[in-house]
């Protein structure tokens, strides 16, 4: 009987994402050394290293919001955008435009999120994405001076307090809609109800606040996934194929 850490046991990944999250690892490394090594360099050459005791006050504000904000969307969003989490979490603007974009891509292109197909849709919307921000902010920062009576015009002002609904109403309409994979995961809003019921009641009664956000997704993410566990063993949550939704 062979082993279970025997050779033949061993999990055969898909070509394409061996190879996606093997550069992804490589790049995302890279980017972290050179992203630590400006302030490094730059402090080195002009000789204003800061002492320790003015950093540590600073890092534990940092840390306190980050740390638990950057875990909750690791395990959060990474079951969604698969390789491209490297890319995602390396260019920034998560929640407010990688993940409509990419929500939207598997939906037209009709894929499965956790499946090549869709690893890779949501590698190319990520990779997009980003290219096209920053073409935006190149322009942005070119025209800025010529634009700017546009910029202070009392409609442009009204429609840009519309950006952040219009962005956050794509993902609302990738997660009610049924989506254009092969399967369907039937009743799925139930696995977050109580975790949404619980999020508002603290919010209600003060107990939450925006600042407690990041806290809030540790505990929520693993109830969610609990909830989600417990209906799927107990048949309500089922993963059906698209076409018996379509019936």
């Amino acid at each position: 009987m062979a082993k279970k850490n025997s050779p033949s046991s061993k999990v055969q990944l898909d070509p394409y994402v061996e190879w996606s999250h093997h550069f992804g690892r490589v790049t995302l490394t890279t980017f972290i050394i050179y992203m630590l090594l400006v302030p490094i360099i730059t402090c080195a050459v002009y000789h204003c290293f800061p002492s320790i005791s003015t950093m540590i006050p600073g890092l534990v504000t940092i840390l306190i919001i980050m740390v638990p904000t950057g875990i909750a969307e690791v395990g959060g969003y990474t079951p969604i955008l698969g390789s491209s989490s490297y890319l995602t979490f390396a260019t920034g603007n998560l929640m407010n435009l990688k993940m409509p974009c990419v929500l939207n891509a598997q939906k037209l292109a009709k894929v499965d999120q956790g499946t090549p197909e869709g690893d890779a849709i949501a590698l190319i919307a990520t990779a997009v994405s980003s290219i096209v921000t920053i073409v935006i902010m190149a322009l942005g920062l070119l025209l800025i001076v010529p634009l700017q009576p546009l910029m202070n015009n009392e409609y442009v002002a009204t429609a840009a307090n519309y950006i952040m609904p219009a962005l956050f109403g794509c993902m609302a309409l990738s997660l009610f809609g049924k989506g254009g994979g092969k399967t369907y995961v039937k009743n799925r809003l139930l696995s977050v109800a109580l975790p949404a019921v619980l999020v508002a009641l603290l919010t209600i009664f003060g107990i939450a606040n925006a600042g407690m956000a990041s806290w809030l997704m540790l505990v929520m993410i693993p109830l969610s996934i609990l909830c989600a566990r417990i209906l799927w063993k107990k048949g309500v949550v089922r993963v059906v194929p698209m076409d018996e939704v379509k019936k």
